[in-house]
């Protein structure tokens, strides 16, 4: 199962190491494939004044530190074509954000790079269009069959991450995980499926009580994986903390989630 974990942005040295060492169980356990996950500037944060991360150039010298200490494999967002060449250079996947899952020159620009490709479904896609965006990526890697088992190997997924419903709020419709999981392997990303965008006064709140629920309910469906932003005190998170899950509730989702898949598979 691959297992994508981590802040949802650098907010400091200490913070950004403090999470990655609760986070190496995980790593050194052969039934994840694991992730570390942390971005270097949140670029479509609500209001002016919130806090982005410590841009490019640091935020990549961080990240490669996390990754010569504890060995993980990394990922982080791109906002734009420029980034996506330096970011391949220490990062194993590219994440296209949401809000940018149509951007052609975007994903090709991530596509010319030897790093996988995340793809997250924006939340006003139909998941039967993704295909077109998965498309883009493969075509550019020289691949022009449009199958899961394609995807997987030129390095593509999508990741679901809930659909608008109305103002302020997310649903999350379960036959997504299966139309998408047709044409490229599917990540299910509970913390930013349970947001409630710009219910929070010029920022993002959300439901994290509802994380359990939509995550097992992912694996009853059946998934390649899961992301989960997570923080040591989620209440003083910098981004995302009313949607992120406690590092000490991560192990007993994570095993309940394990369960779920096993049974599924056989």
């Amino acid at each position: 199962m691959i297992l994508i974990a981590g802040p949802c942005v650098i907010e400091s040295e200490e913070n950004l190491f403090r999470i990655a060492e609760s986070l190496q169980s995980y790593h050194e356990d052969p039934r994840f494939r694991f992730y570390f996950k942390a971005s270097f500037d949140k670029a479509n944060r609500t209001s002016l004044e919130s806090f982005r991360g410590p841009g490019l150039d640091e935020g990549l010298r961080l990240l490669q530190k996390v990754k010569e200490r504890f060995g993980f494999s990394l990922l982080t967002d791109v906002h734009e074509t420029h980034q996506c060449a330096a970011v391949a250079e220490v990062a194993d996947v590219i994440q296209i954000p949401a809000f940018l899952c149509r951007q052609t020159d975007l994903l090709v620009a991530a596509a010319q790079t030897k790093a996988v490709v995340n793809i997250k479904k924006g939340q006003f896609m139909n998941p039967y269009d993704m295909r077109y965006s998965v498309a883009k990526v493969l075509a550019t890697r020289g691949c022009h069959e449009l199958t899961c088992k394609a995807a997987a190997e030129h390095g593509v997924w999508l990741t679901e991450r809930g659909s608008s419903f109305g103002y302020g709020n997310l649903v999350v419709d379960m036959r997504s995980l299966p139309i998408m999981r047709a044409f490229a392997p599917v990540i299910y990303d509970a913390t930013h499926s349970v947001q409630m965008p710009g219910s929070a006064g010029g920022k993002t709140g959300g439901d994290a009580s509802m994380i359990p629920y939509l995550s097992r309910a992912a694996a009853a469906v059946g998934v390649d994986g899961f992301f989960f932003e997570t923080h040591f005190d989620p209440s003083v998170a910098l981004s995302d903390g009313p949607n992120m899950i406690k590092l000490d509730q991560l192990k007993s989702l994570s095993e309940t989630l394990l369960r779920i898949d096993a049974l599924i598979k056989e």
